[in-house]
């Protein structure tokens, strides 16, 4: 029998043998289209027309990066036209100055001239004091649009997502319409 390098047995010895306490919870949460519509402000379809990262020095620690969406398109549950900044932790402004975040959305998805349906919240402080709208459940809070035969089509990501299948964005505005009229009984 071959030895474990010793890195790798040192790191089993210092493994806990217990599990996690019962009450223990996991930071991601599985929502559903009703479920997002309760937690977000608002829902949008448009393109994104700019993208930026940017830095946030702190006191303490390394700072934070963040990247800034501007897309202009339409409201899903009103139809009004909107154009508005949604935020991500996250970003990269060249090859040696940002950080990578597993949450975000990826680089495909935020490329300027994507068109795609965002789910945001607004918040008074993301970090380091930023306020802004937040995208809602980092990459589960975003999702692209293509142009199909049946008209333009956000993409599903499955069952744990608010956009499960791939589902025409005039009938995924009708379901945010409908659950926010449900919502005002």
């Amino acid at each position: 029998m071959k030895k474990l390098p010793a890195l790798l047995a040192l790191a089993l010895a210092a493994a806990p043998l217990t599990a996690p306490p019962r009450d223990a919870h996991a930071g991601i949460e599985t929502l559903d289209l009703r479920q997002m519509m309760k937690r977000c402000d608002a829902a949008v379809y448009g393109e994104i027309v700019a993208r930026e990262v940017f830095f946030v020095a702190e006191r303490e620690g390394p700072g934070l990066y963040f990247t800034r969406l501007t897309l202009a398109g339409a409201t899903l549950r009103e139809g009004v036209a909107i154009e508005v900044d949604v935020l991500h932790a996250g970003g990269v402004l060249d090859a040696e100055h940002g950080v990578y975040n597993s949450e975000a959305p990826s680089a495909d998805d935020t490329a300027v001239g994507t068109r795609v349906v965002a789910f945001y919240k607004w918040s008074d402080d993301l970090g380091g004091g930023v306020a802004g709208n937040a995208l809602y459940a980092a990459h589960g809070g975003l999702y692209r649009a293509v142009e199909g035969p049946a008209g333009t089509v956000a993409l599903g990501r499955g069952a744990s997502f608010a956009v499960a299948s791939n589902t025409r964005v005039g009938a995924l505005a009708s379901a945010v319409r409908a659950l926010a009229v449900e919502e005002e009984r």
